[in-house]
């Protein structure tokens, strides 16, 4: 137990590091430079005031140089971080398992957060992030069985880079369709790389998981976002077709829900065929 919860505390950090990529990549900025900044006044956060959740309870969420307020949601990411992590190393059996799993939690949770806040997936988390998970599908069978061979990595790593290859041709061929039915893009290009993301991760089984959940989850949002509106005689309402819809975030936070559950969901529902 105890080396879990050093691996939340580790969480809990990355998530102040998480806060920072998620306020700076979609606006094109380093996260390396300039260090740690009120937003309002651009003064420097001095490193006792840039504790993760502690110096956000103690200032009030508030800024100590200019009293404006610091957003809800830096503390609730690091705690999210950090109980991903812990559900991380309680879930899986072997400490690096969970540390690659950990990973794309990360990945996952920061994506779903920029997706909802900007409509934007950078390449900077997608692509690395595709990158990790060829790496780690190739890794994965010898260091589990204990035997490893250069031709079972090489194989179990071009398998997931095809599922990758597969998951976003057929996220382009639905965006395809899509474009020749309305003459409009329904979904960008981030959505297509984190859709591979994932089938790099996880296979084609459990993406066809996640995209089903997250089609579901995404119609869901659209009609009650309507629904929402008209009730509040909204004016500026758009029609029910142009409604931006933050795909991303649904695929993501699916993502997290497969790494869990995914394989105990496709049993249960694969039980009603047998």
């Amino acid at each position: 137990m105890l080396p879990c919860l050093f691996f939340g505390l580790f969480g809990l950090l990355l998530g102040s590091f998480l806060n920072v990529c998620i306020v700076r990549l979609p606006a094109g900025e380093s996260v390396v430079w300039p260090r740690s900044h009120c937003r309002q006044c651009d003064q420097p956060i001095a490193n006792w005031d840039n504790v993760p959740v502690l110096s956000w309870l103690l200032l009030g969420g508030s800024c100590r140089k200019c009293g404006s307020r610091i957003s809800w949601r830096y503390p609730l990411i690091e705690l999210a971080v950090s109980l991903l992590f812990l559900i991380c190393c309680l879930h899986f059996s072997f400490a690096w398992l969970a540390a690659f799993w950990a990973l794309l939690c990360f990945l996952l949770l920061g994506l779903a957060v920029m997706d909802a806040e900007t409509l934007l997936l950078p390449d900077w988390f997608t692509l690395p992030g595709l990158v990790a998970g060829v790496v780690f599908s190739g890794l994965r069978p010898g260091l589990e069985s204990g035997i490893w061979t250069w031709p079972a990595a090489v194989r179990a790593a071009g398998l997931s880079l095809l599922y990758a290859a597969v998951a976003a041709a057929a996220l382009l061929l639905i965006a395809g369709a899509y474009w020749l039915a309305r003459r409009r893009m329904g979904m960008g290009m981030g959505d297509v790389k984190l859709l591979a993301m994932l089938a790099a991760w996880l296979g084609l089984r459990e993406t066809g998981l996640v995209l089903f959940l997250a089609v579901v989850v995404g119609a869901l949002y659209g009609v009650g976002t309507i629904l929402f509106r008209r009730r509040a005689g909204s004016e500026d309402s758009l029609p029910a077709g142009q409604l931006p819809v933050p795909f991303g975030t649904m695929l993501s936070l699916a993502g997290i829900y497969s790494i869990f559950l995914g394989e105990r969901t496709l049993g249960w529902y694969a039980q009603f065929f047998h």
